[in-house]
């Protein structure tokens, strides 16, 4: 089954219990920290993360934009997610395999994404001991881009490595997400979609989560 996961960044943070509840029919709440150094942007942290761990029980799919993410893993997951993922491209690979085992030890899912330019190859050098692998449809840092096609071949790709070794790790897609795109991702494997603005702008979120799994069978 297709899953949903909202971007809270999308959010209005005037109100944002009511948001999240209006949202709690989806699978995953996407929760996106930035940095301003790994990506050209600054977004929200632990202290949210811990207010938002307190209002919900929806999954909180964690997706670190930061330098360093493996100095922070522990601290993320201690806030309240549930699914820690960090970019290959902001670690060594001595500090991603330590990374991701510390995340395991902490009870956790762990994740790893990719920028748009970053070949699946480098992901998949992890493939079998991670969760979830994420592959960023739009350039990461900031919401409402358009979605990059040229994604789907790598989507596909990590979607034959992953059932051909019988792994249990699923693929998200991040950027540009409608019902649409979803449609092309859902084609090429994908297992889990984000959506931010096409999700916290209708009118019917409930309505649009639905829609958005049913592109499955579109």
């Amino acid at each position: 089954m297709i899953k949903i996961a909202p971007s809270i960044l999308a959010a209005d943070f005037t109100k944002v219990g009511e948001e999240i509840r209006s949202v709690e029919s989806a699978d995953y709440l996407h929760f996106d920290v930035m940095d301003g150094v790994f990506v050209p942007n600054i977004s929200i942290g632990l202290p949210v993360l811990k207010s938002v761990r307190d209002i919900t029980d929806m999954t909180l799919d964690v997706h670190l934009m930061i330098t360093s993410p493996a100095n922070y893993v522990q601290r993320f997951a201690g806030a309240g997610g549930d699914i820690i993922v960090f970019h290959i491209e902001a670690e060594t690979p001595e500090n991603t395999i330590n990374a991701i085992e510390q995340i395991h030890v902490l009870g956790k899912r762990a994740g790893l994404s990719i920028k748009p330019e970053t070949p699946a190859e480098r992901i998949l050098e992890y493939i079998g001991g991670i969760d979830l692998a994420l592959v960023m449809t739009v350039e990461p840092g900031f919401g409402g881009q358009e979605f990059i096609p040229g994604m789907l071949d790598k989507i596909s790709k990590l979607r034959k490595v992953i059932d051909s070794r019988g792994l249990h790790c699923e693929i998200e897609v991040d950027g540009g997400i409608n019902v649409e795109t979803a449609k092309l991702c859902i084609q090429a494997g994908a297992d889990v979609l984000v959506a931010g603005s096409d999700v916290f702008r209708s009118s019917d979120r409930i309505a649009q989560i639905e829609a958005l799994r049913a592109a499955a069978e579109s």
